[in-house]
């Protein structure tokens, strides 16, 4: 290696090296700035690919853009397309994938978390601009191809596909799937559980690994009690979650605020 090969190399070691600590403190969203919002609503001619508009379809005729809170973080390896609403500090984590293209609308309420690699879509929602009525669920007198409500944990790898609802405060295990079902508020649904065609209702949970396609065993299933190990797993996934979204926004997050800085 020559002086001049060694000159040239080394501007690119320092780069590198800077590079990896601004990864390594916020992540390329940071690394972009100004040049690309993370929380910008998507506008026609943006260059945001991995937050873009659906396209038209038979299925689906109008062009919808994801509306997202400024507060959310969504990660630029994730995507985020069509008719989709993130509510305040919602966590998208690299990979994960929420389509509103062919099932809409999408909700995702305040405060819950999509981890990586998990996968939120729908089956069709209209056809030829007729409405696919087996595929909605109506919530609060609005119907919805996939409804999350708030502080909801998506582990990594889990599906949610519509039509599906999860109410509030629920924690849907790693690689677990969500179809066709709903279920109401405070519940867990453990890793590997597959969850099809059923109704849960509020305060319970799934095994782990267990499949759940029949309404029998739906209603039978155990009651989250104090001793239940995962009681409170969903408040810590949350609290975390929340916090990341508001640190990569280049935020402090609120629960390190001092009450006389609220």
């Amino acid at each position: 290696m020559t002086a001049n090969d060694h000159q040239d190399t080394k501007p690119m070691s320092i780069r590198r090296r800077l590079f990896c600590q601004i990864m390594a403190f916020g992540g390329s969203g940071w690394v972009m700035g100004k040049m690309m919002n993370q929380n910008a609503h998507a506008a026609e001619g943006n260059s945001y690919h991995h937050i873009a508009p659906n396209v038209k379809t038979s299925f689906n005729h109008h062009i919808s853009y994801p509306d997202i809170d400024p507060s959310a973080f969504v990660h630029p390896l994730a995507s985020v397309i069509g008719n989709i609403y993130l509510g305040k500090r919602v966590m998208v984590s690299p990979c994960a994938s929420i389509r509103g293209d062919e099932g809409s609308p999408i909700y995702i309420g305040d405060h819950s978390n999509v981890q990586d690699c998990c996968v939120i879509h729908a089956l069709e929602t209209f056809e030829n601009e007729r409405e696919v009525s087996r595929n909605l669920f109506e919530v609060n007198g609005k119907k919805y191809a996939v409804y999350i409500g708030k502080r909801v944990s998506l582990a990594h790898q889990s599906q949610v596909h519509g039509p599906a609802v999860v109410g509030h405060n629920v924690f849907v295990g790693m690689q677990s799937l969500v179809f066709k079902a709903v279920i109401a508020n405070d519940c867990v649904i453990e890793p590997g559980a597959k969850v099809v065609g059923v109704r849960i209702n509020a305060g319970k949970y799934v095994p782990m690994g267990m499949i759940l396609n029949n309404q029998k065993d739906a209603d039978n299933l155990p009651t989250i009690t104090d001793d239940y190990p995962f009681k409170s797993l969903n408040n810590g996934v949350v609290h975390v979650n929340t916090q990341l979204a508001d640190g990569y926004n280049r935020k402090i997050p609120i629960e390190m605020l001092d009450e006389g800085q609220h």
